[in-house]
């Protein structure tokens, strides 16, 4: 696999997120357009890296991505 990729903008860069797929929570530290193949032939997605409450990030389809609201507040 060769180590390509390529930083993306996002709107929520530095913002606390929540992965849908997971339910953890953290603050979104980069969105990268990452070659993830494993064979010949290559394979790119946008892969969101999340930094959780215990400093370790974690990664998740960017489409996953959504702004977390504190507990208590109305969302509307």
């Amino acid at each position: 696999m060769s180590e390509q990729y390529e930083y993306v903008p996002h709107r929520l860069l530095r913002c606390r997120v929540r992965d849908i797929a997971s339910g953890a929570e953290g603050e979104l530290m980069a969105v990268i357009n990452e070659n993830v193949s494993d064979t010949g032939a290559e394979y790119w997605m946008e892969l969101a890296y999340i930094r959780g409450a215990s400093g370790r990030e974690f990664t998740t389809a960017v489409a996953n991505v959504q702004p977390a609201y504190e507990r208590g507040t109305v969302r509307g």
